[in-house]
């Protein structure tokens, strides 16, 4: 079967690697394009790109010529790998001239036509897509996938949130040093160091993103979910996975085995279609006393780091319950977040190749 042509913008960084690597080999995708840089375009791709993730660098694109930033490309998806300085307005150019953009950017995460998505959590929300190109007059359309930080925990709230509604949440994050790209934090500030701060990641988690993606579509745009949200956000010594210790307060107070049965009993619409990176199970709890641990637990699941992995569930004093998840911050959290997300628009029809990729998925499964 013919697979979809995709390109990566923005290829040569961390997130841009982690989009070819995740692409190699996949049933659905086939890379034709990567852009880079003014610096890049025009080289080799293993001669622009240092490689920095384990493995060697995939042998199909090790001679692929980096293009500008620009449409222009042969395929129909792009995902875009970009900083957020360049990132705005490049999207809309491609959306513009027909592309899809399946986008790790921030720049459009906010923007009320727009969708956030986690396909475990919210792909009602792509019914903003045909609002989006209306509103616009594109041809194509963006959609984006939440901050790391963000995905694993609304991940773990959903559903709680269906089932009992999430009322308040209070959580620290201790986020790998991965989350800030190459070359990323100093190993003088961050060695023998926790690093109480990062810049913006409180107010998206507070304010923005959880309350959007658990809301709900009217057909017009989303609106907001009423919960409160408070939390600490912590730089730390780990190099992938973002673990977060997390306290709940619900409408409706459910018993201890509820919740466990909440997330053992989760079925998302992306793990029913068996799209080929969603995670089976999409959660997993692990009953040890001392687990999740990033070193050991980030790339659980039957696709590797793609889980969502909770532990040490028990009643909290101040709210309802508290709770640990972990997820890998640059697989889920980042590169392969967006690669859902492009695998659940071919499903639903948006590239018109629906029943194809579905019928093959499902008997590989």
């Amino acid at each position: 079967m013919e697979k979809i042509k995709v390109g990566v913008l923005g290829a040569t960084g961390a997130v841009g690697q982690r989009f070819v690597q995740l692409l190699e080999g996949h049933p659905w995708f086939e890379i034709t394009a990567l852009c880079a840089s003014e610096r890049s375009a025009g080289k080799r791709y293993a001669d622009a790109c240092r490689w920095n993730l384990r493995g060697d660098m995939p042998a199909s694109v090790r001679d692929m010529v980096l293009l500008p930033c620009e449409p222009g490309p042969d395929c129909q998806i792009v995902f875009s790998a970009l900083p957020s300085e360049t990132a705005g307005e490049i999207e809309e150019e491609f959306a513009a001239a027909g592309y899809i953009v399946c986008s790790n950017a921030r720049n459009h995460r906010y923007d009320p036509d727009v969708p956030l998505l986690i396909p475990e959590v919210n792909p009602e929300h792509l019914g903003l897509i045909e609002v989006q190109k209306r509103a616009r007059g594109w041809h194509g359309f963006i959609t984006t996938n939440p901050n790391c930080s963000t995905t694993h925990l609304v991940s773990a709230l959903h559903p709680l949130h269906v089932r009992f509604g999430v009322k308040k949440v209070f959580v620290v994050t201790m986020q790998a040093v991965s989350g800030a790209g190459y070359p990323g934090v100093s190993s003088m500030d961050i060695l023998d160091n926790v690093i109480p701060y990062i810049g913006g990641e409180e107010e998206k988690i507070e304010h923005k993103e959880p309350h959007k993606l658990l809301g709900a579509f009217d057909g017009s745009g989303v609106r907001p979910a009423d919960l409160l949200i408070s939390a600490h956000c912590n730089r730390v010594a780990t190099r992938n996975g973002h673990l977060e210790a997390v306290s709940v307060e619900f409408v409706e107070k459910p018993t201890l085995d509820q919740l466990l049965e909440a997330w053992r009993d989760y079925t998302p619409l992306a793990q029913q279609l068996r799209l080929p990176s969603a995670p089976q199970p999409a959660i997993i709890y692990d009953e040890r006393p001392d687990r999740p641990q990033p070193r050991l637990d980030r790339m659980a699941g039957s696709i590797p780091g793609m889980a969502t992995v909770i532990g040490r569930l028990r009643p909290d004093p101040l709210l309802h319950y508290k709770f640990m998840v972990l997820g890998h911050n640059t697989i889920r959290g980042a590169a392969g977040g967006s690669l859902l997300n492009a695998e659940l628009l071919v499903a639903q029809g948006y590239l018109g190749r629906t029943h194809a990729f579905l019928a093959e998925s499902v008997q590989m499964a």
